[in-house]
């Protein structure tokens, strides 16, 4: 039994750690998207919005600077297919880490429904046969013979 309460605890603790993951991984989602957008329309690096967010996706943009050259448009609006790269492979990592946190969730569910039915065939079972005291007179049962035959 203790061994079924260590297992619900580490389930529901990696439930937790796995939304955390998943709500930075959506938030860095989002912040990429604004560097795009900011990117395509060629926002002002003056502004300190526009700052704020390049600076957020600086790190998470790290592993994927460089594998697409940027496409000038007009003026400072820029295509920059790297940001877009980077959306893709974070979305799939969202999607993996919601099936993750579906599938966690779950084993969690079915181990509390099992645990859930041991204790109540457990309690219907102590209810049939209760536990005899020795030295106790015996009980009488649904099925003895109320004549006494």
């Amino acid at each position: 039994m203790a061994s079924n309460d260590v297992r619900l605890t580490v389930g529901k603790v990696s439930k937790v750690l796995l939304w955390i993951v998943y709500a930075w991984v959506v938030i860095n989602i989002v912040l990429l998207f604004l560097a795009f957008v900011l990117r395509l329309f060629g926002a002002s690096t003056d502004a300190g919005f526009t700052q704020w967010v390049y600076r957020s996706v600086e790190r998470s943009m790290a592993p994927f600077r460089g594998i697409f050259e940027p496409i000038p448009l007009n003026g400072q609006s820029v295509l920059d297919t790297s940001l877009l790269f980077a959306i893709i492979i974070y979305g799939l990592a969202a999607l993996l880490l919601r099936a993750a946190i579906d599938w966690t969730a779950g084993l969690i569910e079915g181990r509390q429904r099992r645990l859930q039915q041991e204790a109540s065939s457990a309690a219907s079972a102590a209810a049939l046969y209760p536990p005899t005291v020795p030295g106790a007179p015996p009980t009488s049962s649904p099925y003895d013979d109320p004549a006494g035959a």
